[in-house]
């Protein structure tokens, strides 16, 4: 199958092509030329107004719900929403029931995500049951293909596990994920812990709760010399943590969610249930420190963060509503509201070094693997433009810039029409 892209202005910073408009010819899922113009026939034509392409796009923390959990959302159907999204790789949570603890639950779900447009990676269970107590067989998990191994959304309470956990991986260069949010601290609160939160009258997140777990775990980073992956930060004190860790030269990456760099506390001053999420909304100066550390390369990458939810567990009072939103249909948009064109593809593609996915970029005779998007336009995000099973959304309504067009990752084509 032969795939021409017209006139596509290409995207990459780290290539002699940024910027410049190419035709795009795509045969057989391989990257075949790239030409100012190319004439063939028989190939199936994209061209778009102010048509884009850049290298596929990697989200490194979403959540669907399937296995367990499939009224939230199906791995079929949110898979197609990444790859509309523009995402051609993903790497989903073990936050399923039961929890993806072994060499099985990690097969049988990369078997469920093959011959799709969007790659399914697995970050698999820390510990048996993502219960914090028992290591799971890491390695087992490894060769089915886990890409990482954490307990979604729980920071361990034993730190000899983790101080183990990151021991034992580095015989096979293993990558632990770390949550940095301490139980005891954050205490079932339900926002971050300010002015807002006392005039609204609610329990609150204190942002020591992300801080003192953070410094724990780059202190038992040092102590073993393995590698380490924050999935979010959300304080300015995490920014300076991570940066002076990587100052040590202590291999840790970490990244934050594109919700944190869009919306504070300030936006739950309505009790509107899709702005609580975990980590918790802080405040501006913390946003301003985040927005800070990714341009300067402090946080590695962002992510949507996607957690879809049923109404069931959403649409109820503030203080009873589980915390979560989507993100994935809003990611490229709302990035383009904060950062420059050519920063917003790099967050989006440069956390595939962190976990080991070749970025092809515009090389000659490797698989294609590519988004494509128009940056002008704006338009408001309504319940209508989502793909997703589930619509608890806190971007709704927010300005979204640009069009996703689609993508393509080798043989397979998501061309939203």
């Amino acid at each position: 199958m032969k795939v021409l892209l017209k006139d596509a202005t290409l995207i990459n910073e780290k290539s002699f092509l940024h910027n410049q408009k190419k035709d795009v010819l795509v045969v057989n899922g391989i990257l075949d030329q790239i030409e100012d113009q190319i004439i063939i026939e028989d190939a199936k034509i994209i061209e778009h107004e102010d048509l884009h392409l850049s290298s596929g796009w990697f989200d490194p923390c979403i959540s669907f719900g399937e296995p367990g959990y499939e009224e939230r959302e199906t791995l079929a159907n949110g898979l197609l929403t990444a790859s509309k999204s523009g995402f051609t790789h993903i790497l989903l949570n073990p936050d399923t029931h039961p929890a993806l603890d072994s060499f099985t639950d990690v097969s049988h779900i990369l078997q469920q995500g093959l011959n799709k447009a969007t790659a399914l990676h697995v970050s698999a269970s820390l510990s048996e049951g993502s219960q914090g107590k028992n290591l799971a067989p890491l390695f087992e998990m490894h060769k089915a293909g886990a890409m990482a191994f954490g307990d979604f959304n729980q920071t361990l309470k034993n730190p000899n596990l983790l101080r183990i956990a990151l021991d034992y991986v580095q015989s096979f260069d293993g990558l632990i994920q770390a949550y940095p949010l301490d139980s005891n601290l954050s205490n079932n609160g339900q926002m971050h812990e300010g002015e807002i939160s006392t005039n609204l009258g609610l329990k609150a997140i204190p942002y020591i709760a992300e801080t003192t777990s953070l410094a724990r775990d780059i202190q038992l980073l040092e102590y073993t010399q393995g590698r380490i992956h924050i999935p979010y930060i959300s304080t300015a004190m995490s920014v300076e943590l991570i940066r002076n860790a990587k100052k040590k030269g202590l291999n840790i990456s970490c990244g934050v969610p594109i919700a944190h760099l869009h919306a504070t506390e300030e936006n739950l001053t309505e009790f509107d249930t899709n702005f609580k999420i975990i980590p918790p909304l802080r405040n501006r100066k913390d946003q301003r420190a985040l927005r800070e550390g990714l341009l300067d390369g402090t946080i590695d990458m962002v992510t949507s963060l996607h957690q879809p939810l049923n109404p069931e567990l959403k649409e109820l009072e503030f203080v009873r509503a589980k915390e979560g939103s989507i993100g994935l249909e809003a990611a490229f948009g709302i990035l383009l509201n904060y950062f420059p064109l050519d920063k917003s593809i790099a967050f989006l593609t440069r956390g595939k070094t962190t976990f080991k996915i070749e970025d092809f970029g515009f090389k000659i005779g490797s698989p294609a693997d590519f988004t494509f998007f128009s940056p002008k336009g704006n338009s408001k995000l309504k319940k209508a433009n989502l793909y997703s099973s589930s619509k608890n959304c806190l971007f709704l309504d927010s300005t979204i810039k640009g069009t996703v067009y689609g993508s393509i990752r080798g043989k397979f084509i998501q061309h939203n029409n």
